[in-house]
């Protein structure tokens, strides 16, 4: 995994202020033995400007990162250290390129450890370490800053992951939510129509009903009609059998008369 774009512009603007330094005591070395230190006094000037432009787009760089939020907070403030660090840094070589510190030709040990040469060799380009990085060199700390790096992409690699899970989940619920939707429309329309059908034949069994209250008065009125009638048949029927007897009787009579 490569390194990170600002480590790798604080690194170099760490070898630079490394280089400013190691000119600074050729200059001073020049100056001792009668030398023309000009040239190296018009580099110094670059550097050092350039140095100061480092620091500059560094703390800005930072700033925008740390607004963003691409970086952990605890991060972002050890490297605010590392560059406010750089900057004090940056201030002290350029006094020691004017000539402002007390001593006129500071040591080249001082210059790289920040402190007198007879202290232990430290970070080079740190005036107030944490109790993490005490102690240790360049490649140690670049290292220490490495792994720092590495578990910060694993936790983003992670919590990547259960986005992407959480993201399948809701797009297989929403397709899910789809699917009911249409069970659910199908099912609508199957109760509108059958809601019609329904209808449709509750309104024929009320004609059915009508139809058959209709005829029961019809039949009822016609039986009406013929009740009366069958009385009279009936009394008529008996009238006419009465009349045959009595006509039976008659003949019966003249046959005896006649017979005498």
């Amino acid at each position: 995994m490569s390194q990170d774009l600002w480590l790798q512009n604080y690194d170099a603007a760490c070898r630079l202020a490394q280089e400013i330094a190691e000119n600074i005591h050729e200059r001073n070395r020049q100056q001792r033995t009668g030398g023309n230190p000009a040239k190296l006094n018009m580099t110094l000037r670059a550097s050092l400007q350039k140095l100061k432009q480092n620091i500059a787009q560094l703390r800005e760089t930072l700033n925008q990162t740390s607004a963003q939020r691409r970086i952990m907070q605890a991060e972002a403030n050890r490297r605010q250290t590392l560059v406010d660090d750089l900057a004090t840094r940056e201030m002290r070589l350029n006094a020691s390129f004017k000539g402002d510190l007390l001593e006129a030709e500071p040591s080249r040990s001082s210059l790289m450890t920040g402190g007198s040469g007879s202290g232990p060799a430290g970070n080079p380009w740190l005036v107030n370490e944490s109790e993490e990085t005490r102690g240790l060199s360049f490649g140690e700390i670049k290292h220490h800053q490495q792994q720092i790096i590495e578990a910060q992409d694993a936790g983003l690699d992670a919590l990547a992951a259960v986005i992407s899970r959480q993201k399948q989940m809701g797009q297989e619920i929403g397709n899910e939510l789809e699917e009911q939707n249409e069970i659910i429309d199908d099912l609508a329309q199957l109760v509108d129509k059958t809601d019609s059908r329904i209808k449709n034949e509750t309104h024929r069994v009320k004609l059915l009903d009508t139809k058959s209250a209709s005829c029961e008065e019809r039949k009822s009125y016609i039986m009406s009609w013929f009740v009366p009638w069958k009385r009279v048949s009936h009394k008529c029927l008996k009238q006419h059998n009465g009349m045959q007897l009595v006509i039976v009787l008659l003949l019966i009579a003249i046959i005896v008369v006649a017979v005498w």
